[in-house]
């Protein structure tokens, strides 16, 4: 193992980004960057301080003939003595071959669950105002078909992605290291994609604040139906912003997977998110209490007024996430 190698290891050992080891050498990221790529080679004194950081030799960093000895036992899982595994060249391209071509199928998944109550809210409107020559029952029914049509399709794109990356399924959770190269490949295509990954960040973000104007807009017409319709373009306009955040995110999350920076440290793999199940049960809870609200349990609902059910959940649900991330950081402590 080459110094270049031992830096990557040590500092993800550590639980730091490259920005925090820079910070304590007082040097630059890109800095770090070079010498973990084996771009540059730290100068005397920044090896010294590098020893002393993370406490090791400086033979161990300069000499490759000691690494089995004194290496040895860092390269076990101090949970369960299970020897760290190491990502070769070839894993990590494949790795981030499958994330590019799911990113898409796992965006347009996203933007079907988004979408998929549309139907039900039209069908409900073109009932109610008899736009349609359909009774109620009928259209609630197509509704829920077409919804559960929908949510069944961006189910099977999510579980099929994850099929194909199941067996990289422990860059999630496990430390590993990564061989020579590797580390240099993967700041190199990250840095490439940066502009890009900022470019569809801002967009959905901006299609995310304007996806409210046809609501307002709406609110002051004080016509239902122009209310249904605009919480339908809400909807879509949503989702078209989700495709923007969910591709980039992917794409940019397998590169921190792999440099295991960002929501991949070594410290934050080992907390239990309970983001994921919060999230689950929560939405679950709310599509339960729309179908009731709605329908009612003796058939006598609101289906006029049911639809203000998902713009008031979706609120609360910021609320959630802010609580679930502060318990996560407060669980740290």
């Amino acid at each position: 193992m080459i110094l270049a190698d031992k830096i990557v290891a040590l500092r993800k050992k550590a639980g730091w980004s490259q920005e925090e080891l820079a910070n304590q050498l007082g040097v630059t990221r890109q800095s770090v960057s070079k010498w973990e790529g084996a771009q540059s080679i730290p100068d005397l004194d920044r090896v010294i301080q590098l020893s002393r950081i993370f406490e090791v030799s400086t033979d161990y960093l300069l000499k490759e003939e000691i690494e089995e000895r004194e290496y040895a036992e860092e390269a076990y899982s101090s949970d369960n003595m299970i020897p760290i595994r190491r990502v070769s060249m070839e894993e990590a391209s494949e790795y981030l071959r499958l994330c590019r071509e799911s990113a898409p199928k796992i965006a347009a998944g996203t933007f079907l669950c988004i979408i998929s109550p549309i139907c039900l809210l039209l069908l409900g409107m073109f009932s109610e105002y008899s736009i349609l020559r359909i009774s109620e029952n009928v259209a609630g029914g197509m509704g829920i078909c077409i919804l559960l049509a929908l949510v069944t399709a961006g189910i099977v794109l999510f579980l099929s992605c994850d099929a194909k990356v199941k067996e990289f399924e422990y860059l999630n959770k496990e430390v590993f290291e990564t061989e020579y190269g590797v580390t240099g490949m993967v700041q190199d295509r990250k840095k490439h994609f940066q502009s890009t990954y900022s470019s569809l960040n801002i967009k959905g973000t901006v299609l995310c604040i304007l996806s409210v104007i046809p609501l307002f807009a709406a609110a002051c017409t004080d016509n239902d139906v122009l209310g249904v319709i605009a919480l339908c373009l809400l909807l879509l306009i949503v989702g078209i912003g989700c495709i923007a955040f969910v591709y980039g995110g992917v794409i940019w999350g397998a590169m921190d997977k792999l440099l295991q920076e960002g929501d991949y440290t070594q410290a934050k793999k080992k907390k239990k998110h309970v983001l994921g199940p919060v999230s689950a049960v929560y939405w679950l809870m709310i599509t339960a209490v729309f179908f009731w609200y709605t329908y009612g349990p003796d058939g006598n609902g609101h289906p006029g007024s049911s639809k203000f059910i998902w713009m008031i959940s979706g609120v609360l649900y910021g609320a959630v996430v802010v609580i679930v991330r502060l318990i996560e950081k407060n669980t740290e402590k």
